[in-house]
C-alpha cells in the first residue's frame, strides 16, 4: 500500500520541473569532467562520442524512470519503485538498501558538487588546502539555508539558477562560432581510433565521468509528491532535461576542442575559464568563472532538494528511523531529512577530494538503484501488465534490456576497488537490514 502525501503539496509545473532536473544535471560537473574525458580517451577526438554515450543511456534509462515516476508520484523516488516492483516481500529489503546506500552516496553527491566549487574558485582567489575545505563547507551550509523554507519559493529559485546554466552554455558555443572553427573537432572524431580491447577499457573508463555529468535527469522523480500533473509533468520534464542537456554539453566540449589543443584540455583544472580566457580575454575568463560558480551551486541546490525527500519517504513509510518522517510544522517541508544530510555532506565535504568520489558515486548507486529498478519494473509488468501505467514506453522491454546491459558495463568500468566498495556497502545494508527485520519480524523472519 502507498504511502499517503496529503501534507506535501503539488506546486512544481513542467518548467519548474525541467529547471530542477537540468541544474542537478549541470552543476560542476561537465566543467571538471571534460578535461578526465579527454585525457582517458588518450587525447583524440573521439572522446565526444563518451558524451554521445552518456545521452543515450540517459535516454533510455529515462524510459525506466518515466514509467516508474508517472505511475507512483510520491516523495522519495527509487524508494517507491523498488518497494512496488519488488512486491510485499523482496520491496521491503531492496528499498531498505536504496535508503541505506542514499544516506552515504546522497552526502557524497553533495560535497562533490560543493568541492567542484571550490576548486573551481580557486581559479579567482588562490586557495591552501584548508581554505578550499572551508569555501566548500560554507557552500554546503548555504544551501541547507536557502532550502529552509516553502517549495513553491524553492521553485522560483530553481528557474532563476537555472537561467546560469543557459547563460554560460550560450557563451562557450558563440565563442566558438565567432572563432570560426567549430566543426573541426567532428569532422575529425573518428582520427586514429582503433576498435580494441584498450580502446574499449578507455572507453568505458571516459564513460563513467560523461555519465556522472548527466546524473539528474530524474531528480523530479524525488519530489513526485509535490509535482502539477506528474503522470505528464515527470516524463516530459525528463526528456526536456536530457535533449536539452545533450545539445548543450555536445556544443561545450566541440567548442572547447574547436580552440584548445586536446594536450592542454587534458591537463588543465579550469579548462571552460581557460577557453574563455583564450577568446575573450582574461576578465571575461573572470566573469565566466563566476557564472560556472553560480551554475555549480544551482547544482548543489537541486540535488540537496531531491535528496531530502528519501529518507522522509522511508520514514514515513515505516521503514526508516521516524524522526525522518517530520515535516516543519508552518513551512511543510521534511527540515529533519535536509538537516541531516546537509550536515553529512558538510562533514564529507572537509574530508575528501573531488577525483575520489566521482567514480564512487556512480559504483554505489548502480546495482541497487538502475539496475534494481529496472528489474523492479520488468517484475511489476509482470504482475501488473502494460495497461497499469500510466505512462508507457514504446518498444518494451527493449529499452529496460539495454539500461541493465549498460549499467553493467558502467558498474565494471568503474574498476575493481569501486566495485569491492559498493559490495560491501551493500552486505553491510543486508546485514544491518537482517537485524531490524529480526528485530520487528519482518520478511525473511515473519511468522507464517
Amino acid at each position: 500500500m502507498l504511502m499517503s502525501e496529503e501534507k506535501l503539496s503539488r506546486k512544481i509545473g513542467l518548467l519548474q520541473a525541467s529547471a530542477i532536473n537540468m541544474i542537478d544535471m549541470v552543476g560542476i560537473g561537465p566543467f571538471v569532467v571534460l578535461s578526465l574525458v579527454v585525457d582517458k580517451m588518450h587525447e583524440q577526438y573521439s572522446f565526444l562520442y563518451a558524451w554521445i554515450a552518456g545521452a543515450v543511456l540517459s535516454f533510455i534509462d529515462g524510459m525506466v524512470w518515466s514509467e516508474l515516476g508517472a505511475t507512483f508520484p510520491l516523495a522519495g523516488g527509487s524508494y517507491n519503485f523498488l518497494k512496488e516492483g519488488f512486491g510485499e516481500k523482496w520491496g521491503k529489503p531492496m528499498s531498505f538498501l536504496f535508503v541505506w546506500q542514499t544516506m552515504i552516496q546522497a552526502p557524497l553527491v553533495i560535497a562533490s558538487a560543493a568541492i567542484g566549487f571550490a576548486q573551481y574558485f580557486s581559479y579567482l582567489i588562490t586557495l591552501s588546502e584548508v581554505e578550499s575545505k572551508i569555501v566548500s563547507g560554507a557552500v554546503v551550509v548555504l544551501i541547507v539555508f536557502l532550502l529552509y523554507r516553502k517549495i513553491e519559493a524553492i521553485g522560483k529559485i530553481s528557474v532563476l539558477l537555472w537561467m546560469g546554466v543557459f547563460v554560460i552554455m550560450g557563451w562557450i558555443i558563440a565563442g566558438a562560432v565567432i572563432h570560426g572553427n567549430i566543426l573541426m573537432p567532428v569532422q575529425h572524431i573518428n582520427d586514429n581510433i582503433e576498435l580494441n580491447e584498450g580502446f574499449a577499457a578507455a572507453f568505458g573508463f571516459a564513460c563513467v565521468k560523461t555519465v556522472y555529468s548527466y546524473l539528474g535527469y530524474y531528480n523530479v522523480c524525488h519530489l513526485g509528491g509535490e509535482i502539477i500533473k506528474p503522470e505528464k509533468n515527470i516524463p516530459r520534464s525528463m526528456f526536456i532535461s536530457i535533449a536539452v542537456i545533450c545539445f548543450l554539453y555536445l556544443m561545450m566540449n566541440i567548442s572547447v576542442a574547436s580552440v584548445l589543443p586536446l594536450h592542454d584540455i587534458a591537463a588543465s583544472h579550469f579548462v571552460v575559464s581557460e577557453y574563455i580566457n583564450v577568446i575573450a580575454g582574461p576578465t571575461a575568463a573572470i566573469v565566466a568563472t563566476a557564472i560556472i560558480l553560480w551554475v555549480a551551486f544551482a547544482s548543489v541546490f537541486s540535488a540537496t532538494l531531491g535528496y531530502s525527500r528519501i529518507p522522509y519517504a522511508a520514514a514515513k513509510d515505516g521503514a526508516f528511523f521516524p524522526v525522518f518522517a517530520k515535516l516543519h510544522p508552518t513551512k511543510s517541508f521534511p527540515y529533519i531529512s535536509l538537516l541531516f544530510l546537509g550536515s553529512v555532506a558538510f562533514l564529507f565535504s572537509f574530508l575528501f577530494k573531488l577525483s575520489d568520489v566521482i567514480t564512487a558515486i556512480l559504483a554505489m548507486r548502480i546495482i541497487i538503484q538502475f539496475v534494481g529498478q529496472a528489474i523492479g519494473l520488468l517484475m511489476l509488468h509482470k504482475r501488473k501488465g502494460r495497461n497499469f501505467f500510466k505512462w508507457k514506453m514504446p518498444f518494451f522491454p527493449l529499452p529496460v534490456i539495454l539500461a541493465i546491459a549498460l549499467w553493467l558495463f558502467i558498474f565494471y568500468s568503474t574498476e575493481a576497488k569501486m566495485m569491492l566498495m559498493a559490495s560491501v556497502i551493500i552486505a553491510l545494508g543486508i546485514l544491518v537490514y537482517l537485524i531490524k527485520a529480526g528485530y520487528r519480524k519482518e520478511f525473511p523472519f515473519q511468522k507464517h
